[in-house]
């Protein structure tokens, strides 16, 4: 009796099987969205375009800070992270026209017509221990401030909130409402 050969299997094609299931499931997964925050850069300046320093009145400008330790301070006060959006909605407003809150101007928005707009700039300052969380927190209650504002001008004005105008008057409101947040670069405040 002779020797029993063993049947071989072609192994030619499954290089071609594994890539055509690697191309299937490329292909059939969903990749998960990066959660992170969503700033609009402002456009390159022409080349020909001039420098100029702009002077900003002191009481238009609140510094939110974080130090190392993620404690709060807006202003010359600490405060706690969930008090922050209100004292935002009330800097930005200055509903009694206090003095040492921003002043306001007369614009004249393109649709709308001429509207009191606040010279408000939000300075927000870290450490660079501040933790990761902490800038978060702080982020979101400064744009959640501006959020809100924007909600109650657009109800106030057109009976809607913010999101359900069309983009012609959520234009109109993003005019009305400007949302200034002037990031500086983290601090090693534990360094000299």
């Amino acid at each position: 009796m002779g020797k029993k050969k063993t049947p071989q299997i072609n192994s030619s094609s499954t290089a071609d099987i594994a890539f055509l299931l690697l191309c299937y499931f490329l292909m059939t997964t969903t990749m998960g969205e990066q959660a992170g925050l969503q700033r609009r850069l402002p456009p390159i300046p022409d080349k020909d375009q001039k420098v100029e320093d702009q002077k900003v009145n002191r009481r238009n400008i609140i510094i939110v800070k974080i130090n190392s330790a993620d404690r709060l301070f807006a202003g010359n006060e600490a405060l706690d992270v969930t008090l922050l959006k209100d004292k935002i909605k009330e800097f930005l407003t200055n509903p009694a026209d206090d003095p040492n809150l921003p002043e306001k101007e007369d614009k004249v928005i393109e649709g709308y017509g001429t509207c009191p707009v606040s010279k408000g700039v939000i300075s927000l300052q870290n450490d660079r221990g501040t933790s990761y969380q902490a800038y978060i927190a702080v982020q979101n209650e400064l744009v959640k401030a501006v959020n809100e504002l924007r909600d109650e001008w657009a109800l106030r004005n057109f009976g809607k909130v913010y999101a359900s105008l069309s983009e012609e008057r959520q234009k109109i409101v993003r005019e009305a409402i400007p949302q200034n947040i002037s990031e500086a670069e983290p601090k090693d405040v534990g360094k000299k």
